[in-house]
Order: structure tokens, then C-alpha cells, then sequence
């Protein structure tokens, strides 16, 4: 139940009534779809901070020529709180960019809680005067301002994320592409019969599937932008067989490491298979390039019901709890300062992005639990095909 102060100014307001402020701002986020699956912490992250430093901002008095200048956008009196009101806004532009809001949904952010912060003030029931219109003006022109710190932030971090992500593309394609020309090189001076004849083609193979595979993993980012399901083309499947025939490639590809396989129960799908396989192939690639060298890598598939269950598991150091939230996000880790040193070449940090958008186009899920003592598990549940009447005879 919200005071009733006759007197009470909109600052005063703000500071009695953070709490009610920031439970329509977390229903407003949550109602966005990046904001659907959100902790209660992660959706008003900063908010407090923001509101805090907007009030006690209006607490500090202004000569006219301040007022003046901060109503044009040229910033007011350079207050300790005006600057822990930008240095808030800042860090929520770049939370809300690993979230998934796009800009507009950040912008959309700022006006729920303007008009949020006067409706209930106004439902206090304030006395009117010259002070009110006052406190109106500065706080439209404070929110205004961290929208602009926010904005600038946001569209920062994806600045830095787009030349990140160019430049690790550029490498990456770069290296493949040198391999199959000194190959076709070697080729074009040899005959059939040369030693090295089997050795270059081997190599224009490779390169040739790791180009392929950048390329696949690029058109579909582009083809999923906010809104739009990965195309899929179903038709049964035999989730075991499939799994199992992935599992082998990696045996071959991979022979001096432990790699383990196991399905249990009845595993029809309905599915589009090669993006299925795509699933399996992603998330072992991830497990062999961040897991342990020397630990097990398992891959196991079930039914469970009317689901079935997929995961890959392996042991070594732990997701940090930080990145649980955002792993699933494209781009998002290339823009910490350790993330060219975490990242091999032929991968552009897309691959569990794209696991994501395949298994929800399905209508599942996929989670990752990670702990030292447990190792990191990739979980993919999907929804089996019920039988025909017929089918059971």
C-alpha cells in the first residue's frame, strides 16, 4: 500500500518507494520476450541504481544557467550522483545487450518506468504546485539522460561484438582457405602417382569442411533474427541411430580421446535430422573443445516419457556462474577480454546459439548445469511422437 503525503516531493517519492518501482519494473521486462525466462535479479539488475541516484539528483538544487544547459542535453551540475546515474545506465545498456533486449526493448524499458514512477506518485495523492512541475521537469530530463548513457552503451557493446565477430571470421576463413591453395599448388605439380598427391587432397577435405561448416553456421545467425524460427524439414528419424552414427565421426576425427555413448528405450522423432545431427555435432565439439583432455566425453540419448532426452556431459574446469545465463547468446562472450584466448580456430562462437534456435524450432529445450565436482552437462529434451493405434498392433 503506497503513502499517502500530502507534501511529499517527487524525489522524497522515489526514495519511500523503490521497492514498489522496481516490482512494475521487473513485470514490465518479464513481459518482454528476452525477459520471460529472467531471474528476478537479472531483470532489474541495475534499476535501483538508477532510480537512487535519479532522486537524490533532483535533491540537489540548480542555478538557472545549469537548468538550462541540462535541458538541452549539456549535462546539469557535474553532482557525485550525476555520475553514478551515468555509470548505472552504462552497465545496464551492456547487461541488457548479453540479455537478448534489443534497442528498442531497452527504450521501451526506460518509458514503462517514467510513466510507471508518475502514476503511482500520482496516486499518492501529492499536493500541486510550482515545486511539482519542477520535479517533473528534472526527472524527465534526468531518465533522459541515462536513456542517452544506456543507448550509447548498447549500441557500444554491439559495435564491439560486430568487429570482434568480423575479425574472427576473417581469421578464421583466412587459415582454411591458404591450406587448400598451397594443396591445390602441390596438386597442380604433381602427378597421381606423387606420395604427397593423397596427403593434399586429405587437406583440401578438411579445409574445405571447415569453410563449409563457418559458412552453415552464418547463415544461420542471419537466418535467425529477433522473432523468426530456424526453417526446419521434418520426417521420422531414429534418434539412436543418428546419435550413434555423429558419435563414430567423432571416434574417427578423434582417437586419442574417450568418447563414450549410450541409448536406452524406444527413439522415433519426428525431426528435421540433419539439424538434429547438427545439434549432436555442436555440443560434442563443444565438450572436446572445453572439456578436459583427459576426462571422458558422453554422449547419451532416452526416452523419458513422451520426451526425449539428449545430453552431453564432460569433466574439467566448470562454467563460471556468470556465463550460465548468456551461454546460449551469440556473440555475447567475444566481447570479454579473454575470449580470443578461450576460442579455437574454425569456430566462431556460434555453435551453441545455433543448438538453441534448432531445439526451440523443434519445441524443446536445451539447459547446461556445470559444477567441478559434476562436470558441464548439455541437456536437450524433445518431444517424441505419440503412436498411431495402429502402430501398437
Amino acid at each position: 500500500m503506497l503513502p499517502t503525503k500530502k507534501l511529499m516531493r517527487l524525489a522524497d517519492f522515489i526514495l519511500g518507494n523503490v521497492e514498489p518501482i522496481l516490482a512494475e519494473w521487473e513485470i514490465f521486462g518479464r513481459n518482454l520476450e528476452p525477459g520471460a525466462k529472467m531471474t528476478r535479479l537479472a531483470l532489474r539488475d541495475d534499476a535501483e541504481a538508477i532510480l537512487l541516484a535519479t532522486a537524490r539528483n533532483m535533491q540537489i538544487s540548480q542555478s538557472p544557467t545549469q537548468q538550462v544547459s541540462e535541458s538541452k542535453g549539456h549535462g546539469g551540475a557535474a553532482s557525485e550522483e550525476s555520475y553514478r546515474l551515468d555509470n548505472a545506465s552504462v552497465l545496464h545498456g551492456e547487461a541488457r545487450v548479453g540479455s537478448g533486449f534489443n534497442i528498442m526493448e531497452v527504450v521501451a524499458e526506460y518509458r514503462a518506468l517514467r510513466a510507471n514512477v508518475l502514476r503511482l506518485w500520482r496516486a499518492s495523492r501529492p499536493q500541486i504546485d510550482i515545486n511539482a512541475i519542477d520535479d517533473i521537469t528534472r526527472f524527465n530530463e534526468l531518465i533522459d539522460q541515462s536513456i542517452a548513457e544506456a543507448v550509447g552503451s548498447y549500441t557500444s557493446r554491439v559495435d564491439q561484438s560486430r568487429r570482434m565477430f568480423l575479425a574472427i571470421l576473417g581469421h578464421d576463413l583466412r587459415n582454411p582457405l591458404n591450406s587448400i591453395s598451397m594443396a591445390a599448388q602441390l596438386l597442380s605439380r604433381t602427378t597421381d602417382q606423387h606420395l604427397d598427391s593423397p596427403r593434399a587432397l586429405s587437406v583440401i577435405e578438411t579445409n574445405t569442411k571447415t569453410i563449409t561448416r563457418l559458412i552453415r553456421d552464418l547463415i544461420d545467425f542471419a537466418s535467425t533474427g529477433p522473432g523468426s524460427t530456424m526453417p526446419l524439414t521434418r520426417s521420422p528419424v531414429d534418434l539412436e541411430i543418428l546419435c550413434r552414427q555423429v558419435f563414430e565421426e567423432f571416434c574417427v576425427a578423434y582417437p586419442h580421446r574417450t568418447l563414450r555413448f549410450q541409448a536406452d528405450g524406444d527413439l522415433p522423432g519426428d525431426c528435421d535430422a540433419d539439424r538434429i545431427r547438427q545439434v549432436v555435432s555442436n555440443l560434442m565439439g563443444n565438450a572436446l573443445q572445453h572439456g578436459s583432455t583427459e576426462g571422458p566425453i558422453e554422449l547419451s540419448v532416452a526416452s523419458d516419457d513422451a520426451t526425449v532426452v539428449l545430453s552431453v556431459r564432460n569433466e574439467g574446469s566448470p562454467i563460471p556462474p556468470e556465463m550460465l545465463a548468456t551461454i546460449f547468446d551469440p556473440l555475447t562472450r567475444h566481447t570479454m577480454p579473454d575470449s580470443t584466448a578461450q576460442r579455437v580456430p574454425g569456430s566462431i562462437g556460434l555453435g551453441l546459439y545455433i543448438v538453441r534456435e534448432i531445439v526451440v524450432a523443434h519445441g524443446g529445450t536445451v539447459e547446461v548445469f556445470s559444477t567441478a565436482q559434476e562436470g558441464t552437462t548439455f541437456t536437450v529434451r524433445l518431444p517424441q511422437p505419440r503412436p498411431v493405434e495402429g502402430d501398437r498392433q
